[in-house]
C-alpha cells in the first residue's frame, strides 16, 4: 500500500511537472491569451481531476476567464467583498460569503505577484475527499497570469510607441500647414504664435500673397475638436484654401467654396470658425468675412479697437450658407490687425474666470505701437500670470499684422 501510494504521488508530481512545462512552452511560444487560458483549463481538468473550477482575473474589473463543471454561468457573477479580501488559501465552507454561488466550490486560491492580487481560482475535486494540490494550482496560475500581464504591458508599450510615431508624423504634417516665413519689412510685418494643447491641434493661420504682391490674404481658423482628427481636417481645409484663394474673384467666392468642400469631406460632423481678410495695397482697403470666428481687432492708426464681425456662420454646418456678407474697411494706410482663436480669451484663472475679450482689447490699446515680438512676449506673460501657470485647456493661436502703406 505504501509503495502504491508513493507511486501515485510520484505519478501526480510527474503530471504537474509536465503541466508546468506545457504552460511555460506555451508562454515562450507567445500564444494568444485565449490559448493560454484553454491550456490552463485542459491541464487542470486532465491532470488534477477537477470536478469544478472557476478562474477570476483582475483586468479593468474582475472577469471570469475559465469555468467548467459549474451550475451557474460565472460570467454574470460579481466578486463579493469576502472573496476580494482573501489573501491566503481558504476553505469555502469556513468563509462568511456574501455571494452564495461560490459555495459549490471547496477551496478559494488567491494568486498574487509581488503582493499584488492577480486572480482567484475556485476549485472542487472529484469525489468526497478534498484532494487538491493548491500549491501547484497557485504556481501554475501565477506563471500564466504574469506572462499574460507582461504580454499586455508589451502590447501597450508598442501601441503607445505607434501612437507616438503617428503623433510625431501628424505634428510634422501640421507644421507644413503654417507659412514657412512671415513678412517683416518696411511695408508689412506679421508675427504669429501657435501652441496646441496636445501634440497636434486644430488651429490654423496663414499669409498668402496675391496679384504680384499687390494684395495679400491673412486668415485664421479653428476646427471643432482636438488632436489628430482636427489636424487632418484642418490640413484638407488649408489645401483647398490655398488652391482657390489665388483664383477666386473675391472673399465671398472663397468662403462659399470652402464651406462646400468642408460639408462634403466632413459630412457636417465637424465645423470650422474662420476669418479671412484681403488687403489691397493700391486701393488701401480691407475686404473680409468672419465665419463665426472670434472678431479680429483692427486699430487704424490709433489705439482704438474696432471689431471685425461682418460675415456668415461657421463653415461645414450648412450647405449652402444661410447668409453671407462681406465687410469692407476703406482708407487703411497704417494699421494693425490682431487675429486670435478662443484659446486666448478662454484662458481661465484659479477662480474659473476667463481672460476675455475686454482684457485683450485693453492690453492692445495700452501697448499700441510696441514692436510685435515684444507685444507677443508680453501678452504670453500676461496670460501666464492670469492663469497662474495653469496649462491651457485649448489650442492657443494669435497673429499680429502691421501694415505701413502711407508712402505707396
Amino acid at each position: 500500500m505504501e509503495f502504491n501510494a508513493l507511486q501515485t504521488k510520484f505519478y501526480q508530481k510527474e503530471l504537474e511537472v509536465n503541466a508546468l512545462m506545457e504552460i511555460t512552452q506555451a508562454v515562450n511560444s507567445n500564444l494568444p491569451e485565449e490559448d493560454l487560458y484553454k491550456i490552463f483549463e485542459f491541464t487542470l481538468r486532465a491532470n488534477l481531476q477537477m470536478e469544478k473550477l472557476c478562474l477570476f482575473v483582475k483586468e479593468e474589473d474582475w472577469e471570469c476567464k475559465v469555468q467548467f463543471g459549474t451550475s451557474k454561468d460565472f460570467n454574470q457573477v460579481r466578486m463579493g467583498d469576502a472573496c476580494l479580501s482573501t489573501r491566503k488559501i481558504a476553505y469555502i465552507d469556513q468563509m462568511n460569503l456574501d455571494v452564495t454561488c461560490f459555495e459549490e466550490f471547496e477551496i478559494i486560491i488567491p494568486v498574487l505577484h509581488k503582493d499584488r492580487l492577480l486572480a482567484f481560482v475556485f476549485v472542487k475535486s472529484i469525489g468526497d475527499e478534498i484532494n487538491v494540490d493548491t500549491t501547484f494550482i497557485q504556481a501554475l496560475s501565477n506563471i500564466m497570469l504574469v506572462a499574460i500581464e507582461n504580454k499586455r504591458l508589451a502590447r501597450k508599450e508598442l501601441e503607445q510607441q505607434a501612437i507616438q510615431r503617428d503623433m510625431e508624423i501628424a505634428k510634422n504634417v501640421q507644421n507644413y500647414l503654417f507659412p514657412k516665413e512671415l513678412p517683416n519689412n518696411d511695408k508689412i510685418h506679421i508675427e504669429a504664435f501657435y501652441q496646441p494643447c496636445r501634440t497636434v491641434g486644430g488651429d490654423y493661420y496663414d499669409y498668402i500673397t496675391l496679384d504680384h504682391e499687390d494684395q495679400f490674404v491673412v486668415c485664421i481658423a479653428d476646427v471643432s475638436g482636438k488632436g489628430i482628427p482636427a489636424a487632418i481636417l484642418m490640413s484638407n481645409f488649408q489645401a483647398v484654401l490655398r488652391t482657390i484663394s489665388r483664383t477666386a474673384e473675391n472673399p465671398v467666392q472663397v468662403v462659399k467654396e470652402l464651406n462646400y468642400q468642408l460639408c462634403m469631406n466632413a459630412n457636417r460632423e465637424n465645423f470650422i470658425t474662420f476669418f479671412l481678410a484681403v488687403y489691397d495695397y493700391k486701393k488701401k482697403n480691407l475686404r473680409y468675412i468672419n465665419a463665426g470666428h472670434n472678431p479680429p481687432l483692427l486699430m487704424n492708426g490709433k489705439p482704438e479697437v474696432e471689431k471685425l464681425t461682418v460675415g456668415t456662420t461657421v463653415l461645414g454646418a450648412f450647405e449652402p450658407l444661410p447668409f453671407i456678407e462681406m465687410g469692407t474697411v476703406e482708407d487703411l494706410e497704417e494699421f494693425s490687425l490682431f487675429l486670435f482663436t478662443d484659446g486666448l480669451t478662454e484662458t481661465f484663472n484659479k477662480d474659473e474666470e476667463e481672460f476675455g475679450s475686454e482684457r485683450l482689447e485693453v492690453f492692445l490699446e495700452e501697448n499700441y505701437g510696441m514692436p510685435l515680438q515684444e507685444l507677443h512676449k508680453k501678452l504670453l506673460e500676461e496670460l501666464h500670470d492670469f492663469s497662474a501657470e495653469r496649462n491651457f485647456s485649448d489650442d492657443l493661436t494669435f497673429l499680429s499684422c502691421r501694415v505701413n502703406n502711407a508712402s505707396v
